[in-house]
């Protein structure tokens, strides 16, 4: 016999909720479903019933999706919480990852999104409505660059005018030249700038010189 899963449903427009409710109650007879008509509310039935999904509208009384998605983590951060919002909003978006979110769904597509939201999140994987699919991308090419700023801060002036050079097209045995060493010696340099920027690849390190001369 399979374990049940609580599923928690906060929204405070009764009709979407009950809707909702229907939907997901009727695709697994092991789901057990409970409501909460806002934030508060929904924080006081993950107190009693820790465990499973908590799915949070964005926009509600008292606490919004994302005030009570902090404090059910703060309560049990196990719980699988999906944000529902009708915002297409980059920033929300970031908020609602940082804080722990697992999934994220546009209200106007619930109806077809959910049950696979449900699934993903029960499983451990995260769910985020394909039509905002390229907020995920911003944000790993934003995380991309913070770790590149971050390396950048830890090399030595030596590397530093490496990197210029590189982007001025000069092949190792010209910088090697123009530095009075040897070859293996930038080579050297080459892979410990590699390593403190985080870059992999044979041209990453000319694409990064290319991209960020200005800044040597």
């Amino acid at each position: 016999m399979k374990n049940s899963v609580n599923i928690l449903i906060a929204d405070d427009h009764p009709i979407f909720r009950r809707g909702l409710k229907d939907l997901i109650e009727e695709s697994n007879s092991d789901y057990i479903i409970y409501e909460a008509e806002d934030g508060q509310k929904a924080v006081d039935v993950v107190k009693k019933y820790n465990n499973g999904v908590a799915i949070l509208d964005l926009d509600m009384p008292h606490l919004n999706g994302l005030q009570a998605a902090e404090e059910c983590l703060k309560i049990n951060n196990s719980i699988k919480i999906i944000i529902l919002t009708m915002y297409k909003d980059e920033h929300l978006f970031n908020q609602a990852i940082d804080i722990g979110i697992l999934g994220y769904v546009l209200k106007e597509n619930a109806v077809n999104e959910i049950l696979n939201a449900i699934i993903s999140v029960i499983s451990g994987q995260p769910y985020i409505s394909p039509a905002i699919s390229s907020f995920v991308i911003n944000r790993s090419r934003n995380v991309e660059n913070k770790n590149s700023e971050s390396g950048s801060s830890r090399l030595t002036e030596t590397e530093r005018n490496i990197l210029k050079l590189i982007s001025e097209s000069k092949t190792s045995r010209e910088i090697a030249e123009e530095l009075f060493v040897s070859i293996k010696t930038i080579e050297k340099h080459r892979f410990n700038i590699c390593s403190k920027l985080n870059i992999h690849g044979t041209h990453a390190l000319i694409k990064y010189a290319f991209e960020n001369r200005s800044k040597f």
